[in-house]
């Protein structure tokens, strides 16, 4: 395998988040980001590690400190760091405690007499690679990691909150196991190391499990189903896609982890998105001269208060609208039948657009079962507009 020419950055959403929050949410940016809330988040992790570790030091384990040292270095970091075994956990696992300036990685279970040191070398380059994400930007990409989980665990926490704050973390993760990869420069090594702490198996092959993992990804459509971690067939197979210099890693891993991003999952950048199509989508719709009247302008304006329509075609908005999620499409014909009935002056013009849109946008089928339902047209007289919607639009056009 080729060494590793990419840089370690923070994922595209990773940056979407920290920058949503930081414009969204300026108060609480304000407070995670205070020397207050540092101190006293690094005063409760130097407790807990006393309470519950045992340092690991050059004098008892000079190959292990060695090794870190070198992943450190491997990482960019200067950092003093600190290795520990949990006294409470027989659980395999490892975890970074980040406190600024300083490296405390926490070994969990006979983690150390299971792996072979290149792979022990993978487990302590994932963990400080949150560090290396952790510190950048002064803390930012910590700073909404905190938040996210804080707004998450509130009671009156939304669905948009919990689903940002679990994509949060499985793009982490998929940004640490990277470390692994170029604190080892072993693909196999790494995907072993990962193996072998998720089952607890002495022997484990890290190319038979890239093997396996490409065959569920070629028998079927992927999505995570985890909270924090992703399922390990999806992490291999993001890491082997980043190790090969794949084009589009971004969205391939976008797609493992967040799947088709229905109505019902969107995350808080989800829900900007959403609302600024919805914007685009109006400002094209009452486009027309016709279908700007005082009622429809004000039905528009409660949605956005400095609506204005367009005055040129949006040429991207039509590709940016086809979603394979039924109930997103189910909101978009919802919103073509409330402009078709907000103007009762209008006639049968406002229909004739919302056809004629409902085709562009491929959501004839929705749109229709709302005329017939909640407008009682009958299907002939549906038949019948579609028929002569684009002349019907053509004349007003003209007279307008």
């Amino acid at each position: 395998m080729p060494l590793i020419e990419q840089n370690l950055q923070p994922t595209p959403y990773h940056r979407e988040v920290k920058e949503y929050l930081r414009r969204e949410e300026p108060e609480l940016w304000k407070w995670f980001s205070s020397a207050q809330a540092k101190a006293e988040y690094t005063e409760s992790l130097r407790l807990a590690l006393l309470k519950s570790t045992y340092r690991l030091d050059a004098e008892g384990h000079a190959e292990l400190v060695q090794a870190a040292e070198e992943v450190k270095g491997k990482l960019g970091l200067t950092i003093p760091l600190t290795l520990y075994q949990s006294q409470q956990s027989s659980h395999l696992n490892a975890a970074l405690y980040y406190i600024p300036g300083e490296g405390h990685v926490v070994l969990s279970g006979p983690i150390l007499s299971l792996l072979t040191p290149l792979e022990l070398k993978a487990v302590i380059g994932h963990e400080l690679a949150h560090y290396h994400l952790w510190q950048q930007e002064d803390g930012a990409f910590l700073v909404a990691d905190r938040i996210l989980q804080a707004i998450s665990e509130h009671p009156q926490a939304k669905p948009s909150h919990c689903h940002t704050a679990r994509r949060y973390c499985l793009h982490t993760e998929i940004f640490a196991d990277r470390g692994s990869l170029v604190a080892t420069e072993n693909l196999e090594a790494v995907i072993a190391g990962l193996i072998k702490t998720q089952t607890g198996l002495q022997t484990v092959s890290g190319a038979s499990y890239l093997k396996q993992a490409e065959e569920v990804f070629a028998r079927s459509k992927v999505k995570s189903e985890e909270v924090s971690h992703p399922e390990a067939f999806i992490r291999a197979h993001a890491l082997r896609l980043w190790s090969e210099g794949a084009v589009n890693v971004a969205a391939e891993v976008n797609g493992m982890l967040e799947g088709g991003g229905g109505l019902d999952e969107l995350d808080l950048p989800g829900q900007l998105r959403l609302c600024d199509l919805t914007g685009r989508f109006l400002k094209q719709l009452l486009r027309p001269n016709w279908f700007q009247t005082d009622a429809t302008l004000a039905h528009a304006k409660m949605f956005f208060n400095d609506f204005k329509p367009a005055r040129e075609d949006d040429l991207e908005l039509i590709s940016a609208l086809q979603f394979g999620d039924s109930k997103v499409n189910d909101y978009f014909a919802s919103l073509l039948l409330d402009f078709c009935v907000v103007d009762p002056e209008l006639n049968d013009l406002p229909l004739a657009a919302g056809i004629e849109w409902s085709r562009k946008l491929k959501i004839e089928e929705q749109f229709e079962k709302l005329l017939t339902k909640e407008l009682k047209v009958k299907t002939r007289d549906v038949k019948k507009l579609k028929n002569d919607a684009a002349e019907i639009l053509q004349k007003a056009e003209v007279q307008s």
